[in-house]
């Protein structure tokens, strides 16, 4: 079929100045137009192709609605649908389509073509959200030309005391991709207003914290382990104590998104584990209705209530994971929620075995809470790698660290009870006569991490409501991608 069998048909053209293939078929685009109706549009400079009266698409309206990702590219319409496309420079590629056997007979055979600068990092989404369908159903909030987003974040409440990331419609889409799940799946209900929470919202408030989009599943499986009735966010999030969720992440996932699992891994500097935290903690605050002196009534609360997430150490073969002890297999991305404090500081450079070491631990695992307290909260012990080569080095695995701490921390109710040693806190009097733990035998939580650069581990006390042995625990959920 020549091109005269075809007076239907007309052709549009996306090219940009920037681009060399662009450049080199200049010429034969006239060639097309003297053929077909042909429209071309210009991504860069309105007034290249020269003299071709080329469509201003500098706004990349007409790119991003035709999805054009190379430039050249050539759509062939017949009867103004399109029948056909090819982008880049192929001869055959492009007289075939148009009909043309001569054309570029001059050119190369080949020659690749450019990325669109719809296609930018970046534009795209923006592209999306101006263009685009976009079907939110959370509630828009329109400012002012002159009005400051984060100045206007604070003044509603949004934020928990840090500059918020402004959550635009693009910001959002962008967030949404980091998830194969439905912008409108409900993930739960989030205390203590029982707020419905669906995806969209969650990447509303993951924008908002500062979060990638690839974070995404790691924050929707530490929401679902917080909406996990055992984990009585609730409770937490009401207490007059210190605690707040203690986000430990395991698997692949933790080293694929960039998780710091070593040197300052529970301070500041790591996005990933700054704002995974932090966007739980902005769902609970701008969707829950969990605010500072409303119904979060701590009496100090703690630097961890912003945020306090961090990866596991997996890197030594002969540690068991985190999540590996609570029954997720290996291999397998997971998040452990703990209810849990700040961190208490465990210093003890001259211990070499792990008799001394087990002891040396107990002594300061007995101070959480109270020393005289017992079965009354749990405890998350951070083993830095240097530590853990102690017990390591004398074939001590993680059931065996865990069960001769235990052991260690076993006491005489006479030492413990109310008003021992002139002290009124205590358990009852009523167990003076037996042998006490000071933790239940699951309240103990160890993880690995840190970097190798001193003998320096971390306990996080655990939150009173571990006293109720059976309604508050903490939780594990395997991640879905």
């Amino acid at each position: 079929m020549n091109a005269h069998d075809r007076p239907s048909d007309e052709f549009i053209v996306f090219v940009k100045q920037g681009c060399e293939t662009c450049q080199m078929i200049e010429g034969i685009l006239g060639d097309v137009a003297q053929v077909f109706p042909t429209v071309i549009y210009t991504q860069d400079n309105p007034s290249f192709p020269a003299g071709a009266g080329a469509i201003d698409d500098t706004d990349l309206e007409h790119s991003f609605r035709h999805d054009v990702e190379t430039v050249p590219t050539l759509i062939r319409l017949s009867s103004g649908k399109e029948v056909s496309r090819t982008f880049g420079w192929h001869r055959g590629d492009w007289q075939e389509i148009t009909g043309l056997p001569g054309l570029g007979a001059d050119l190369p055979v080949m020659r690749p073509g450019c990325g669109s600068k719809s296609r930018e990092p970046g534009v795209y989404d923006t592209l999306r959200a101006k263009y685009g369908v976009v079907d939110f159903k959370s509630r828009p909030i329109l400012l002012g030309s002159y009005d400051d987003p984060v100045e206007a974040a604070y003044d509603r409440g949004w934020s928990d005391g840090l500059p918020v990331v402004p959550p635009t419609d693009a910001r959002i889409l962008r967030m949404l991709d980091g998830t194969s799940r439905r912008p409108n799946d409900v993930i739960g209900d989030v205390p203590p207003n029982l707020a419905s929470i669906t995806v969209e919202k969650v990447a509303v408030n993951a924008v908002m914290a500062g979060c990638r989009p690839e974070y995404m599943p790691v924050i929707l499986a530490a929401l679902e382990a917080a909406l996990d009735p055992l984990f009585t966010m609730h409770g937490l999030l009401c207490t007059t104590c210190f605690s707040g969720p203690i986000i430990v992440v395991n698997g692949p996932i933790a080293r694929e998104i960039g998780m710091n699992s070593g040197i300052n891994c529970l301070g500041q500097g790591n996005r990933a584990n700054a704002t995974i935290g932090r966007a739980l903690q902005l769902i609970i605050r701008n969707v829950g209705g969990g605010r500072p002196g409303e119904l979060d009534r701590a009496v100090l609360g703690g630097p961890g209530k912003y945020t306090f997430c961090f990866a596991e150490h997996e890197g030594d073969p002969t540690w068991e994971p985190l999540s590996v002890a609570r029954g997720v297999p290996a291999g397998k991305n997971a998040v452990t929620l703990f209810q849990g404090d700040g961190i208490q500081g465990f210093l003890d450079q001259r211990s070499r075995t792990p008799e001394e070491l087990t002891k040396s631990l107990a002594m300061s695992l007995l101070a959480v809470g109270h020393w005289k307290l017992c079965e009354f909260t749990n405890a998350l012990l951070v083993l830095v790698p240097e530590h853990y080569a102690i017990f390591r080095d004398a074939g001590w695995d993680r059931s065996r660290i865990t069960e001769e701490l235990h052991k260690a921390m076993v006491r005489p109710g006479e030492d413990v009870i109310q008003g021992a040693h002139g002290v009124g806190e205590g358990i009852a009097v009523s167990r003076r006569n037996e042998l006490v733990n000071k933790f239940w035998p699951e309240g103990l939580l160890i993880v690995q991490a840190g970097g190798q650069a001193g003998l320096f581990s971390a306990i996080c006390a655990g939150w009173t409501g571990g006293r109720f042995r059976n309604e508050s625990k903490p939780v594990t959920k395997e991640i879905v991608l």
